[in-house]
This record gives structure tokens, C-alpha cells and sequence, in this order.
């Protein structure tokens, strides 16, 4: 079974080990004009991570995600689950991670275009004489971002090269207007129903689009279709469903619906599915405030999959004037979290002050003694 990995362990996905002295030299082919020379570590930390190549080879898009996408907890996201979704298809024995690189920057801003715009938009066309209020029911965007990730495997011969590619279409479910220039903006939801159909029509034509690309071949290509939340989300969206053309395929096949998604702890009124964890951080966040009579704020987000809870980060901030406070502090929360929580759950608990980040508490699942770091 795999692991869950959402964001606050996002960084490891793509760790592999330093060990220069272990390292293996191949050739990686990107396509039949060009030959590379890259070393693949030999180390990998665990099987849930995949080994990338040396030198690392930034995306031809660098820089176009930050730009389309509303806050940085989608940015990273739509980034990382997209990755975590692709082991699914391309396992982490078998295929290296390499960014995206055949769809370029300026690629990416002609197909985000509205088809009455641009000859290669994906967004639909805007009539000519459109008012603002009718395109937001009617054509409004619904393709922010595209993401690609490219996965690399040994050949017959004993090189490296593309195996396969990950796309994800990160959907607008909110659609921003304004009725004048300058003037107040407005909300249009956009319905779950209508971000799959248009995700799925975009969805073929960018494998369409992939196929007719130099280097690209027959090899499987994952879509996964992101939901991005609203601007002033403090928790990231997630992917809504994902299908894969397999090898030469134009279209995708079979979608596979997905339920996933981030919430926040403390709930004022939890659903059932939230409610056992919701009560388990109230208890804890009761606890904190016996510790401290003029405590603050704590935070919680976790991950649901299929209405199970897999995953709970917590962000402490504090207001500290010793170390020793700090060590005490860790070690009281270290208890707190066995006695509160679910043993069975991954938590990751984040202790910061004005200064910067104090402490880390990490507690896997059924593990009686935490990783807990204490900064210096």
C-alpha cells in the first residue's frame, strides 16, 4: 500500500541521498538528435520517493505556476499530489523524476487562452460584445494552470530515458470578474460537474497536442484534474479524479474519481467524518492553554482520503524568551499528542516564534517514541 504524502512532507518526495561515491553514470536520451550524460544516485531513501537526475534540469515552464496559481498552498499541491498520483503508474523502482520539459513557458500562456484569443486556447471563446457577467456563467476560465512532470526508465540498453508523463489541469472553482475596469471584483462558483467536463474535454486535447511533440512518442501519459480553491483558501485544493493514455493513445482512458481534501481544525460545527479528530484538537488546544494563561492561536490541517483522516500538521506559534522554555515546551507537547490524538495517525507538529522555527515533533503511525528537533 502506498503512502500518503500531502504537502508538509512534500520536500521529500524528491530527496535521495548524498553519496557521491555510490553514484552511477548513464546516458539519458531525450530524444534521437540528442545525447546527455547525467548520474542517477544509487541511494534512495524509501520506496514513496523518487530518485531524480544529476544535474537537475528545470522545467521549460519555470516560473508560469506562481503566476496562475491563486495561493502558494496550491502551488504546491498541484505539484506534489500530482507526483504522489503518478506512482500509481510510474513506480518509484522503475522511473526517475524529471520536470516538465516539453511544454515550454509560452506554451503554457496560449493554451490558459480563451480560443477566441489565441489559435491554441483551451479556455472557451468569448464572444465578441460579451458582457463581464454573462462570460462568468457562460465562458468563464476554467483552465488556471497546466503542470508537467516527466518520468524517465532504463532502456534495453542500459540508458535512461522518457518512460512516461504526468499532466495535471489545475480548474478554477471560483471564477473572478470585474463588471468594469478598476471596479469591485465578483464570484462566480463554477459546479464540480462542469469542472469535470471541461477538464476531460481539455484533458484530450492536450494529450492530442503531446503526441504531435518531438521526443514524446508512445509512452503513457496520467491527466489529473486539480480543483484550486479561492483565493483567500488557508488550505490547498486537491485532485478531483485521473485517467492515463496508454502507450500511443490520443485520448485518455477510464477516469477514476478521487475523494480527497484539506480541512482545518478547530471546526465550529464538524460533519461526521470530522468529528472524532475535531474533538481530539480541541482537547489538545485546551491543553496548550492550561500550559500558557495568555496563549494565542494554534492551527490544524489535515488530509482526508476517502473520509479517512491520513495526515495532521499543526502550527504552534509561540512566544518564548529562553531556550529552556522552548525544551520544555516540546516535551510537554510531545506527551500531549499520544495521550490526544489517534495512535494510528501521522503528525507533524510546527513550533515557531517571531525568531523563526523553534521546534519539530514528528509522529508516525504506531510508533512509540517521535522524531522530535529542537533549532538552534
Amino acid at each position: 500500500m502506498k503512502k500518503i504524502v500531502p504537502i508538509a512532507l512534500a520536500s521529500a518526495l524528491l530527496l535521495s541521498a548524498c553519496a557521491p561515491k555510490q553514484q552511477e553514470e548513464e546516458e539519458v536520451i531525450q530524444n534521437k538528435e540528442t545525447v546527455e550524460t547525467t548520474i542517477i544516485p544509487s541511494n534512495q531513501l524509501d520506496v514513496t520517493y523518487y530518485k531524480t537526475l544529476v544535474p537537475y534540469k528545470e522545467s521549460a515552464a519555470r516560473g508560469a505556476v506562481v503566476s496562475n496559481i491563486y495561493t502558494k498552498y496550491d502551488v504546491a499541491e498541484s505539484e506534489t499530489s500530482l507526483m504522489r498520483l503518478s506512482q500509481n503508474v510510474f513506480d518509484t523502482d522503475n522511473y526517475y523524476f524529471q520536470e516538465g520539459q516539453f511544454i515550454s513557458y509560452d506554451a503554457v500562456y496560449e493554451w490558459l487562452a480563451p480560443l477566441s484569443q489565441k489559435e491554441m486556447g483551451l479556455n472557451p471563446a468569448v464572444p465578441e460584445g460579451m458582457d463581464p457577467t454573462t462570460r462568468a456563467k457562460e465562458a468563464p476560465k476554467y483552465l488556471a494552470h497546466i503542470v508537467e512532470q516527466n518520468y524517465l526508465t532504463k532502456t534495453e540498453e542500459g540508458k535512461v530515458a522518457l518512460g512516461g508523463i504526468s499532466i495535471g489541469l489545475a480548474l478554477n472553482s471560483i471564477y473572478y470578474y470585474q463588471k468594469e475596469q478598476y471596479g469591485e471584483y465578483y464570484e462566480e462558483p463554477i459546479p464540480d460537474a462542469k469542472l469535470l467536463e471541461e477538464g476531460k474535454r481539455m484533458a484530450n486535447e492536450v494529450v492530442k497536442r503531446l503526441r504531435d511533440m518531438e521526443g514524446v512518442g508512445d509512452v503513457p501519459i496520467m491527466v489529473g484534474l486539480f480543483k484550486q480553491l479561492s483565493r483567500n483558501s488557508i488550505v490547498p485544493g486537491t485532485y478531483m479524479a485521473t485517467a492515463v493514455a496508454d502507450s500511443g493513445n490520443e485520448q485518455v482512458g477510464e477516469w477514476t474519481t478521487l475523494n480527497e481534501q484539506y480541512v482545518t481544525f478547530p471546526m465550529s460545527s464538524p460533519g461526521d467524518y470530522f468529528r472524532e479528530l475535531n474533538t481530539s484538537f480541541r482537547n489538545f488546544k485546551q491543553d496548550i492553554d492550561e500550559y500558557f494563561s495568555n496563549y494565542t492561536s494554534v492551527i490544524g490541517r489535515a488530509f482526508y482520503k476517502d473520509n479517512e483522516a491520513k495526515y495532521l500538521t499543526i502550527e504552534v506559534p509561540v512566544q518564548f524568551f529562553s531556550k529552556a522554555e522552548i525544551i520544555g515546551f516540546t516535551q510537554y507537547l510531545t506527551g500531549v499528542l499520544y495521550s490526544e490524538f489517534p495512535n494510528d495517525l501521522t503528525i507533524e507538529v510546527d513550533i515557531h516564534s517571531i525568531n523563526g522555527a523553534e521546534a519539530l515533533i514528528l509522529k508516525e503511525p504506531d510508533v512509540e517514541e517521535p522524531l522530535v528537533h529542537i533549532y538552534n
